[in-house]
């Protein structure tokens, strides 16, 4: 499969083929031309050079002369040498049109190099006359080198002016052929480019139609791109997307359909089911009964019976209320204190209750009966099991943006495979007979359901050393 990138990496490796051609064969011509020109200038330097070490040779011979040592007599004989051997170096200079005026030249440098030397024989035999006719000969031969040398020079430039010519014409060929090359490469360009870019664009704009058709509902149109390249595989990936999104779709209906009906069936048997109950009880005359009942009572002189009817009749009234209802956590302790109330007209000395409340942390909201059920489970595990009955504690502190609520109690304790069990649905026949026959999981769903967080419930126990349960209460609720 042909794709994108590999398109890419075609059209940048084509472009980068061209682009060194063009450099390679420009660097080339560039190179040869180069070399050409520094022949021609190494030839103008050792022409020039020979004309140089001629008149050096001369002023160092009249040196050595003037004051006749063997430092000036060295330093003769050695420019006399390097004068020798450009007079050989100068054989790689002659071409058709110099050959008789190079030889003239290499004369002339042999000859005055003679004469020369003749002078200095001539000084150590201290034959002044002889040493001035030798130097003044000397003199006449580098006079003649130079004016050669300068002949030379002017006929290398008569015989090289074709190839300035040249050099000027083929650099105007290569500024023709830079623009030609540019033209072809920007149509070469721009032909791929065309190519490339339609044959992304084109897919596209057919996967954006489609998606659009998606986004309306429009699941029936199939899509298909005929190529062999990323676009095909994601028109088909989107095609797939679409058939598992109309099923999906289809499905979802199907069931929005089913739970409806159920939805529908379920509040219509609660709706049978509380004009049931209504017929068999209605709660509020219950509890006005109830508040009747208490003050009887009292007028009868049992003071602590009116005090446990009325604790039946708070929680009951507490108990009708819903059950996403919100309360204050003041209210809650409100009502814990009527189920303790009857709890220990019940137990009597059998239960203790140590309370450990900060008054400053009631005031923050929680679900409706998350305490009782706690309590109860309390009475159920811990106190009622034992003759001797237990203590129960409870605590609640405020703590930086928490309230902490701990209810603990003194009872035999629990095995870590007993804990799960608490939170589980709470078993009908166990909770027979107390007040909310509510279990710790429905606490703990509606805690998290009301504060949005997660580990709000934490129960510790272990054999022998009673049970802790504490709830860590956010301040603000999640809504």
């Amino acid at each position: 499969m042909k794709t994108i990138r590999n398109k890419m990496m075609l059209l940048s490796l084509i472009i980068w083929i061209i682009m060194a051609f063009i450099w390679i064969s420009m660097s080339i011509f560039n190179q040869r031309t180069v070399e050409k020109y520094n022949g021609i200038l190494q030839r103008y330097l050792l022409m020039n050079q020979a004309s140089e070490l001629s008149r050096q040779a001369l002023t160092s011979l009249n040196e050595y002369r003037i004051s006749p040592t063997e430092d000036r007599l060295r330093r003769y004989v050695a420019d006399n040498n390097q004068l020798l051997r450009t007079k050989l170096d100068m054989r790689a200079l002659r071409n058709a049109d110099n050959g008789m005026l190079l030889d003239n030249f290499q004369n002339m440098v042999e000859s005055q190099s003679e004469a020369m030397d003749l002078a200095v024989r001539f000084q150590r035999e201290h034959d002044e006359e002889a040493v001035s006719a030798q130097f003044d000969e000397a003199s006449n031969i580098s006079a003649y080198i130079a004016e050669t040398t300068l002949t030379l020079i002017s006929g290398e430039q008569r015989t090289y002016d074709a190839f300035y010519r040249q050099i000027i014409r083929r650099s105007d060929e290569i500024k023709t052929l830079g623009f030609w090359a540019l033209a072809f490469v920007s149509v070469l360009l721009l032909l791929f480019s065309y190519r490339f870019v339609s044959g992304v664009t084109r897919p596209i704009l057919k996967l954006t139609q489609s998606a659009r058709e998606l986004s309306r509902g429009n699941f029936q149109n199939p899509i298909v791109v005929h190529r062999n390249d990323d676009m095909a595989f994601l028109a088909k990936t989107l095609d797939s997307m679409r058939l598992n999104i109309g099923s999906l779709f289809d499905e979802i209906q199907s069931k929005a359909q089913l739970e409806y009906d159920l939805h529908k069936h379920k509040l219509m048997l609660k709706e049978s089911e509380l004009k049931s109950l209504q017929s068999q009880i209605n709660p509020h005359f219950l509890f006005n009964t109830l508040n009747m009942l208490s003050k009887e009572a009292y007028l009868a002189g049992a003071g602590k019976t009116s005090e446990l009817i009325s604790s039946v009749a708070g929680m009951l009234r507490y108990n009708l209320r819903r059950m996403d209802s919100r309360v204050t956590l003041r209210e809650e302790i409100d009502v814990l204190e009527e189920y303790l109330a009857i709890q220990q007209a019940r137990f009597g000395d059998r239960v203790r209750v140590v309370r450990e409340i900060d008054e400053a942390a009631l005031d923050v909201e929680v679900p409706i009966l998350i305490l009782q059920p706690l309590v109860e489970n309390a009475f159920i595990y811990a106190i009622e099991p034992s003759e001797d009955g237990g203590t129960l504690t409870l605590r609640v502190r405020g703590e930086a943006g928490r309230v902490i609520v701990e209810v603990r109690d003194d009872g035999p304790g629990m095995a870590p495979e007993k804990l799960g069990g608490l939170l589980a649905d709470p078993d009908p026949a166990e909770r027979r007979g107390h007040a909310t026959g509510i279990g710790l999981r429905n606490v703990l769903d509606r805690l998290q359901l009301f504060f949005g967080a997660e580990n709000l419930l934490a129960i510790d126990s272990a054999i022998g050393a009673g049970t802790r349960i504490t709830l860590t209460l956010p301040r603000e609720a999640s809504a």
